[in-house]
């Protein structure tokens, strides 16, 4: 008990600089959750609404947090843009890779019939995120526009691979296809007309890389 009392000074500014230590790594801490909970929420925003319905604002209000707070997390919207581009094009392609059958090898055919389906069609908010947003990003800055680049690169890749190509021609062909069928479709307010669109663009490419 002397002891203390004799070291009193030197135990309590110890105490207080360990203190300060918990704090600021329970700070950093807090500060990089809310930063998770800010990207997954406009993630999914942006893949429901597109990238111009993102409002920094409303976006703040729906994870609880203060929008001059947000500055502390981004830069920019431009900065948080690409970022959340970047996390719904990755949640895109985990749920595509999950629905394959881990124990069999994915054909082009299949893939395209999983792609090209109604389920994909109708999944805005939850499908390709490439689909879902290629025409917005056409229009964004440089920075999103390269973020959606590599996954195009990657995808082409993919295809180019499973088709058993070494060159990526037709790969680059189908991916256009893929994409580009995928929107049609979902403009299309005749139902009929937008499966008649699927079917077509899908029997075109199964039959141009015979199994």
């Amino acid at each position: 008990m002397t002891i203390v009392i004799q070291k009193d000074d030197g135990y309590h500014s110890e105490f207080r600089r360990v203190n300060r230590g918990i704090r600021m790594g329970h700070s950093q801490a807090e500060k990089g959750r809310n930063r998770e909970r800010i990207l997954d929420e406009a993630a999914r925003q942006i893949r429901e609404s597109g990238l111009d319905a993102l409002s920094v604002g409303k976006l703040m209000q729906k994870v609880d947090l203060t929008h001059g707070g947000f500055y502390g997390h981004f830069a920019s919207r431009s900065e948080l843009i690409a970022q959340a581009l970047r996390r719904a094009l990755a949640a895109g392609k985990a749920q595509f890779h999950a629905a394959r059958d881990p124990g069999r090898a994915r054909s082009f055919a299949m893939m395209v019939r999983s792609y090209l389906s109604r389920t994909h069609r109708d999944s805005r908010g939850t499908g390709c995120a490439m689909a879902a947003l290629i025409s917005d990003v056409a229009r964004a800055d440089e920075l999103s526009r390269q973020v959606m680049e590599e996954s195009l690169e990657e995808f082409i890749a993919t295809v180019s691979q499973t088709i058993g190509d070494r060159d990526d021609t037709r790969a680059i062909g189908a991916v256009s296809a893929l994409i580009g069928a995928i929107v049609i479709s979902r403009v299309m307010t005749d139902e009929k007309r937008s499966d008649a669109i699927l079917r077509a663009v899908r029997q075109n490419l199964i039959a141009s890389v015979p199994e």
